[in-house]
């Protein structure tokens, strides 16, 4: 008579929510890289800064540029309004974030023609503002007309994608601290975007990040500048009001 043998698996409950407070991903990076994203000389994501703050100072055929409006260096930009983004447009009726904006203004007051979203220069321009707001509290206000699209990109985060079933919550609420791969599971906030992202040896924005791990789940992904992933991040910026802003942040 053939012996049988049973193998039971013990699996030990996962809270709903494995943290209660907002904590950058900052916190789960090895030494090495935090040491990199602190030093100014190190941090590879300075090249798209400085990138950045010769787009905002360029002329355009008419002689003016972003810097006539907003100052030098971007003295008369306010970091706690960068820090607002994504804000209600009435114009929109709906989100606009910083990228929108930064192509919208570029548009009207200096007649250049409108880039597609995630455009290098686009990038460049949104790290050089994000990165004037550095240090500063993103505080994103969804207690308005801003909570549908909150609302939707919280579905959306929660919502079960591609062919490993899974969704932005699973890794980044209910397995935090766990490992995969090689690194540990953050809370995947978005304090630290656009950043280098080493993986790729480039600077990634957020939507970039989005279709990475809309990949990672092999799940196709919405097109960037889309409304699902503007809901997204409307959602995932509110969701780490509080965290200081990193920008360039250096990331896996």
């Amino acid at each position: 008579m053939k012996s049988v043998v049973c193998v039971v698996l013990l699996l030990l409950p996962v809270p709903l929510l494995a943290w209660d407070k907002p904590v950058s991903g900052y916190a789960y990076l090895p030494e090495q890289m935090q040491a990199m994203q602190d030093d100014e000389f190190e941090n590879p994501g300075m090249y798209t800064v400085e990138e950045g703050s010769a787009l905002f100072h360029a002329p355009d055929y008419n002689g003016r540029s972003c810097a006539g409006c907003h100052g030098d260096n971007g003295s008369r930009l306010d970091p706690k309004r960068i820090a607002r983004y994504p804000v209600y447009s009435a114009v929109h009726q709906g989100p606009l974030t910083l990228q929108q904006r930064i192509n919208d203004c570029r548009e009207r007051q200096l007649d250049e023609f409108p880039l597609p979203y995630d455009d290098a220069e686009l990038i460049a321009l949104e790290t050089y503002v994000r990165h004037l707001a550095r240090g500063e509290k993103v505080n994103v206000d969804v207690s308005g007309p801003l909570k549908p699209w909150y609302d939707s990109g919280k579905a959306l985060y929660h919502t079960r994608i591609g062919q490993l079933d899974m969704s932005c919550h699973h890794c980044h609420d209910r397995y935090v601290d766990l490992r995969l791969r090689d690194q540990v599971l953050n809370q995947g906030h978005s304090n630290a975007f656009p950043a280098h992202r080493l993986q790729t040896g480039a600077i990634s924005s957020l939507h970039g990040k989005f279709r990475d791990c809309y990949a990672t789940l092999r799940a196709l992904p919405y097109a960037v500048g889309s409304e699902e992933f503007i809901a997204l991040e409307v959602y995932l910026n509110a969701r780490g009001n509080g965290l200081p802003i990193e920008t360039p942040g250096i990331r896996r």
